[in-house]
């Protein structure tokens, strides 16, 4: 199975799904899966340019048209009748195979999702072609119920899409990064299951986002990494 990681970085407009095509386009004929970060469809920052930059999903109609050669991981900010999702969608087989609406949406010092989202209330697990897998967007792996609900669903794959800011820098290295590690290392081996880890590089208003996506396996060992704060796609055969 070969999986492309899109560690790329958004911008805060609706150019960002002419970007996933093209990217989707480019890696399409070598991989089995392309995996791209929480909200690149739209940015993290939207605040209020939700409103207008939020899509529909059949406004998504090539993605969904592209999913016939490849399978698609992707985050958006998805409208849901009257209210907004901070989704993961997976696309397969020319349809939306589906959607996991963040269920932990973070509303502390610089971030304000609750504030502009609804929130899940459920994580599922589903089969692709690919195997079984559950899909995570990035403050849902923090919570430990979580991964004790996934333990129970004899999974091969979890697919986490993240925005992590940059803070915490020592010694050590960066401290977020050697956090989410240690957390997705936990999923990986307590559901035995492979981790896709994807998370945005770049800066919006004073954030700057680290990147370092990465294959975990289920003995939480690094498969392969990207480095930080660089935008890179490359692809992986596990």
């Amino acid at each position: 199975m070969k999986v492309t990681l899109a560690q790329i970085s958004p911008q805060l407009n609706r150019s960002n799904l002419k970007y996933a095509i093209a990217i989707i386009n480019e890696y399409k004929n070598e991989s089995d899966l392309i995996v791209f970060p929480e909200l690149s469809l739209n940015g993290y920052m939207l605040q209020d340019k939700l409103y207008e930059d939020a899509w529909n999903i059949d406004e998504l109609q090539e993605i969904i048209a592209l999913s016939h050669d490849v399978d698609i991981v992707i985050g958006g900010a998805i409208r849901d009748g009257a209210v907004f999702r901070n989704s993961a969608l997976y696309f397969s087989d020319g349809k939306l195979l589906k959607q996991h609406n963040k269920v932990h949406l973070p509303n502390y010092g610089m971030f304000e999702e609750a504030r502009y989202f609804k929130a899940g209330d459920t994580f599922e697990s589903f089969t692709s072609t690919l195997g079984r897998f559950s899909m995570l967007v990035c403050e849902d792996l923090w919570h430990e119920a979580v991964c004790e609900d996934l333990m129970e669903r004899n999974l091969d794959f979890i697919v986490a899409l993240v925005a992590s800011p940059a803070r915490g820098f020592n010694d050590d290295g960066l401290k977020i990064k050697n956090d989410w590690y240690k957390i997705i290392k936990t999923f990986a081996n307590k559901c035995k299951a492979k981790v896709i880890f994807v998370n945005r590089v770049g800066f919006e208003d004073g954030l700057g986002f680290w990147g370092g996506s990465c294959i975990i396996d289920k003995n939480s060992e690094v498969l392969h990494a990207l480095p930080l704060y660089d935008s890179l796609i490359k692809t992986f055969d596990i």
